[in-house]
């Protein structure tokens, strides 16, 4: 292991290995001046190389210390392209303010980098010289203060001279590298030049050639590959191309595996500089390529049943009526229903009794329980929007097009109306008030009770809605997940780490090279198998403690999981060890909560970041986690409390009204226990009256200020909103007191 560790560390930045790439990150809007790169060109053989398409890149190769870097300043107004740069960088480095250290964005910044998943860093401070010296100490120890509370042990380097430049790297190149969990298992690369050429005549879609170096693990070409902000796509062939930043270009050549693992090809590309010296090294089998299939197609007829007509529900109900049980012999403890099956030449005419409980179930009217169930299932059907609306209040679209000239005063009367439910749910935690303009049988007929929450069975199969027939599931996810892992380390074979290739991606729209120019990072990362396709997401996550707007269940938001970024409407509900577990309304700050959503399978670990856009772009920060597995069975109960007042108290008995306003509600949820908030259980003996009046059986007398509880569950789910395209949020800046928005807004 420690062999395995000193040849991963030296391979970084070698002839054989991928250069190391160190991301530049200012932490404060003063941080960085104009000539920080040329300060790191510390010899006379150092070579630096300016990339053309990928603004802010500079790479530099060291022939005298057989090592290569790559310098890439990221811009910090753009909070998607820095996380998207940090996740492939091998090193951050953090340049911070003599004053300050970082300002309010700087330490948003770093909450998010944090969450994602820090790789190594070093923190750099510019402009120490140009502070007197008797004030050096005193800021030094100002400093030294500010990154204790974020990065302890840390040590700050200078960074005004080519010596302290040279310091800084020579520490960059010889600390020990930190592995991130969700990119170590993967292949990735981050896009050094990129070519589209369409194919069709619209131009719209074509392939896009990419070149980088291979990161992480094996590119495998018959993997899907995902290009982090725009989707998942096939790759079509993989070509080694000639290394732009070579430690000695005299003698440099492409290193090959063996000739059983890669196939080299003769043929020379001549249409591009790009394609010049380009040897195929693996071109896709459409027999082992993996699909873009991510849903599955339900059909409509499956499970499909003829409902029977009145004339046959009739002939049943006759029949039943008029059967008679017959003797038979049978073996020695042969049940009821197994001699049903057993023939006899003979028939017997001996007719005897039925026993009571099959007179029970000859006593029930077929024709009417089918006709209560069809009847139930219209007025479910109809009462469900009004049901939502009354329990559930969803947020309008945080969307610029949705919104008005008026969207201050709509927003304010919005966020009123939230803090108003948050309170009352604090307050009377899911209690609702029961309807007077229609039965409460029928508002709450989805509905059930339970007599434990913790023990009563719940099945996970039952009453499905139409959405599980789109989304795969795995018979034991984390049996897969080892599988697939150790199948990917064991049998990938392809473009080895540390290759500079170009990759040809298929049906790629021209909006992801519109990206690229624009000097915007592209990021491509490899798919393990099964992770294109839709399932439900549960991750593990807590409130980020800078964020104290409420947020409803379902309500829109925007989700970074790994290398994948997408919007949806999640669930929130609680954390246990429970087969069962209860709803949350708004997402809790006091507690881990888990989040459940319709999303692509991602193999955990994976790093969680929950933001929401409000109506002038901008991403909060609401929420930091991680994935807890993938499992569609997982039971998400949504309890709702009826509460009644003691009208009349005698020993162990009581008349309890306003719980219902009928005689018909009183005697449907008669089977259902009933609680009170002083701890006292008991059950409805009868109804009195027909104003909903009941006389109520305790297990002690209740006191007169207390309040008597009925508790109702159902299963809820979450909402199908998933969404890939993620619009980039806008700059801004986190003042102490107020938030500016700049007027930059990126592409």
């Amino acid at each position: 292991r420690k062999e395995a560790v000193l040849a991963e560390k030296r391979s970084l930045g070698t002839k054989d290995g991928p250069p190391h790439l160190v991301i530049a990150i200012s932490l404060h809007a003063n941080a960085v001046k104009s000539d920080m790169f040329s300060l790191i060109q510390n010899d006379e053989g150092d070579i630096l190389h300016v990339n053309d398409q990928i603004k802010g890149l500079l790479a530099l190769v060291c022939p005298k210390v057989k090592q290569r870097w790559s310098f890439i300043k990221a811009n910090r107004d753009d909070l998607c392209s820095l996380l998207d740069l940090a996740k492939v960088a091998d090193t951050l480095l953090f340049l911070l303010d003599p004053q300050e250290g970082w300002d309010s964005y700087g330490d948003y910044c770093l909450s998010c980098l944090f969450a994602q998943g820090l790789p190594s860093f070093v923190l750099a401070v510019q402009g120490m010289n140009d502070i007197a010296i008797k004030k050096r100490a005193d800021i030094k120890k100002h400093l030294s203060k500010v990154i204790e509370n974020r990065f302890t042990d840390a040590k700050l380097f200078h960074l005004d001279t080519e010596q302290e430049a040279a310091v800084l790297i020579r520490q960059i190149a010889t600390q020990k590298q930190r592995h991130l969990a969700f990119r170590s298992r993967r292949s990735y690369m981050l896009a050094q030049r990129a070519d589209f050429q369409p194919t069709d005549e619209s131009g719209l879609v074509g392939t896009l050639k990419v070149s980088g170096y291979v990161r992480g693990q094996e590119l495998n070409v018959n993997r899907l590959l995902h290009i982090v902000g725009h989707g998942d796509f096939q790759m079509s062939q993989i070509d080694a191309s000639p290394d732009p930043y070579p430690l000695n270009p005299r003698v440099h050549k492409p290193k090959i595996k063996s000739v059983q693992d890669v196939e080299m090809s003769d043929e020379l590309a001549n249409s591009t500089d790009m394609e010049q010296d380009i040897k195929v090294l693996m071109k896709a089998d459409p027999s082992a390529r993996e699909s873009l299939q991510c849903e599955v197609v339900p059909d409509p007829m499956e499970g499909e049943q003829t409902w029977p007509t009145e004339e046959e529900l009739k002939e049943a109900e006759d029949a039943l009526k008029g059967t008679s049980k017959v003797v038979k012999k049978v073996p020695k403890g042969t049940s009821a229903y197994q001699a049903a099956w057993i023939l006899d030449d003979e028939e017997g005419d001996e007719e005897v009794e039925s026993d009571e409980d099959e007179d029970e179930d000859m006593e029930e009217d077929p024709e009417d329980a089918m006709d209560d169930a069809y009847s139930e299932e219209e007025e479910g059907s109809g009462n469900e929007e009004a049901e939502e609306s009354e329990t559930l209040t969803i947020p309008d679209s945080t969307r610029d097009d949705k919104y008005d000239e008026n969207v201050d005063e709509q927003e304010e009367e919005q966020m009123l109306q939230k803090y108003k439910l948050q309170r009352q749910d604090e307050m009377f935690p899911d209690e609702v008030d029961t309807p007077r303009d229609q039965l409460a049988r029928t508002r709450f007929q989805k509905y059930r009770g339970l007599k434990s929450f913790r023990t009563s069975p719940w099945d996970a199969k039952e009453n499905l809605p139409r959405d599980y027939a789109r989304i795969f599931q795995f018979h034991d996810f984390f049996r897969t997940r080892k599988r697939v892992l150790k199948e990917t380390e064991e049998k990938d074979e392809g473009a080895m780490v540390g290759w500079y290739v170009t990759v040809h991606i298929s049906a790629v729209p021209v909006s992801v090279m519109e990206h690229f120019k624009h000097g915007l990072p592209l990021v491509l990362c490899s798919l393990l198998p099964h992770e294109q396709k839709m399932s439900v997401l549960n991750m593990l996550v807590r409130r980020h403690p800078g964020n104290t707007e409420p947020i409803k269940a379902k309500e829109e938001l925007i989700f970074h999981c790994g290398f994948r970024r997408f919007r949806a409407s999640p669930l929130f509900s609680q954390h246990t060890s429970a087969d069962k577990h209860k709803s949350e309304r708004f997402l809790r700050s006091d507690t881990a909560v888990v989040v459940t959503v319709y999303a692509p399978i991602t193999f955990p670990p994976a790093s969680m970041l929950l933001f929401k856009q409000r109506h002038n772009g901008m991403h909060d920060l609401v929420a930091t986690g991680s994935l807890l597995n993938v499992d569609p069975d997982r039971i998400i109960i949504k309890r709702i409390v009826l509460s009644g007042h003691p009208f009349k108290i005698m020993k162990r008995t009581a008349v309890v009204r306003y719980m219902f306003f009928n005689r018909e509600d009183v005697l449907w949820f008669k089977p259902v226990e009933l609680r009170t908030k002083w701890g006292r259980r008991g059950h409805i003996k009868e109804p009195l009256g027909t104003h909903g009046h009941m006389k109520c059986h305790f297990d002690g007398q209740l006191k007169s200020q207390d309040t008597v509880l009925m508790n109702l569950y159902k299963r809820v789910y979450p909402k199908w909103t998933f969404d890939p395209y993620v619009p980039r949020p806008v700059t801004w800046v986190k003042n102490e007191n107020t938030v500016d928005i700049t007027e930059v807004e990126m592409d």
